[in-house]
């Protein structure tokens, strides 16, 4: 191949891979971004389940033990 077609051809192999690239960019952020929102979805649960908790031992009636 001649030397000054060689930009030319990596410009198209640039261009021509540059779909692929994208998306493989953009399902490798969608997969962080899930696995993030996973993650503060099982705090949120945890801290929930532990109100929950709370608020059912405040609720029931305490026995007190005096000496």
């Amino acid at each position: 191949m001649f030397p000054p077609m060689r930009p030319l051809v990596q410009l198209g192999q640039t261009i021509t891979e540059w779909p692929v690239a994208s998306q493989q960019q953009a399902r490798r952020n969608a997969m962080v971004a899930l696995t993030a929102c996973a993650q503060r979805r099982a705090e949120r649960e945890d801290v929930a389940s532990y109100l929950a908790d709370r608020s059912t031992r405040s609720a029931e009636p305490t026995t007190s033990v005096r000496p």
